[in-house]
């Protein structure tokens, strides 16, 4: 309970000064394409671009290292609103909604050639989505197979060797959790350098902007939302 409390308390600081860096990204972003500039900004765009991607990296390399030392905790964050939870896929945003992003921001910009690349990478991420999803359900119907079924049943009254047996069966799903939730933020990752290298270097600005502010947004909203339901 200790180590749990302690990972989500360090976990959930991390996160407030990530989101505190996310809101400085997009006000940057926003300034790169700022109608009054005439989003003649290239050379800018293109080297903010790393930038905003490293900021994803570094997420995800701390979600690693919170599943690793409790994937429970990665799978319902306590540090995120109701709103925000309701929306997770595997401790994070689905991939694919990175794509009606997408047609919301650039849809009107993108050459034919780009729009088939854009659909072979939708198909690729939905395709994996689906073959991750599969898995993750998997592993969480092993909770309904013995030893841990059998536990259950005789919750309370269990022999030694039986919590031992038990403890290796949560253990083992522990591992398999922690491997999901690692290819679930990989295939985050490639998805939004995929979209990125289609895009040219003004579009994935525009791109990166729109799905910070709906993150962004989606948090601020649900968070309000909690404090209204909480009478604070």
């Amino acid at each position: 309970m200790a180590a749990s409390s302690t990972s989500a308390s360090a976990f959930a600081s991390f996160y407030g000064d990530w989101i505190s860096r996310h809101e400085e990204l997009l006000r940057r972003l926003d300034r790169l394409i700022s109608p009054e500039d005439g989003f003649d900004r290239c050379r800018e765009c293109r080297e903010m671009i790393p930038t905003v991607m490293a900021h994803y990296r570094e997420l995800f390399r701390e979600k690693a290292r919170l599943a690793a030392a409790d994937v429970f905790l990665a799978l319902s964050p306590p540090w995120l609103s109701s709103f925000e939870r309701a929306l997770l896929w595997i401790s994070g945003f689905r991939p694919s909604m990175l794509f009606p992003i997408v047609e919301g921001a650039v849809a009107g910009e993108l050459s034919a050639e780009q729009r088939r690349r854009m659909a072979e990478v939708r198909a690729e991420t939905r395709r994996r989505e689906k073959e991750i999803g599969e898995a993750m359900a998997r592993v969480q119907e092993t909770v309904a197979e013995p030893p841990v079924c059998e536990w259950l049943r005789r919750f309370g009254k269990s022999a030694d060797g039986e919590v031992s047996e038990v403890g290796e069966a949560i253990g083992g799903l522990k591992a398999a959790m922690v491997a999901e939730v690692e290819n679930a933020d990989e295939l985050r990752g490639w998805t939004a350098v995929e979209v990125v290298e289609i895009l040219g270097p003004v579009a994935a600005v525009k791109v990166l902007a729109a799905a910070a502010r709906f993150q962004l947004e989606s948090r601020n909203w649900g968070m309000r939302k909690d404090s209204e339901r909480e009478g604070i």
